[in-house]
């Protein structure tokens, strides 16, 4: 902790980095639904406070920086082995 900082104080700097799914959802273009699963499985950090699921933008931004795109992926062509 900073000299002079109180364990409260900082408490309260770590929620205010705190964002809800629905927040998250509209930083990488995923469902709140989505985001739910993958702080399940633990894929990006999240935690449920209550019944409200959260995460921070860092670790959103994380996720999305890694290049993962959730869907169907394309089958491969015969032959293109």
């Amino acid at each position: 902790m900073i000299a002079g900082q109180t364990e409260h104080d900082s408490f309260e700097e770590a929620a205010r980095r705190l964002i809800s799914l629905a927040e998250a959802a509209g930083i990488c273009g995923l469902s709140p639904g989505h985001l739910r699963l993958l702080v399940r499985l633990g894929i990006i950090w999240g935690r449920k406070i209550g019944r409200n699921w959260v995460t921070t933008g860092k670790a959103v931004r994380e996720y999305k920086a890694r290049g993962v795109r959730p869907g169907p992926k394309p089958k491969d062509e015969p032959g293109q082995n």
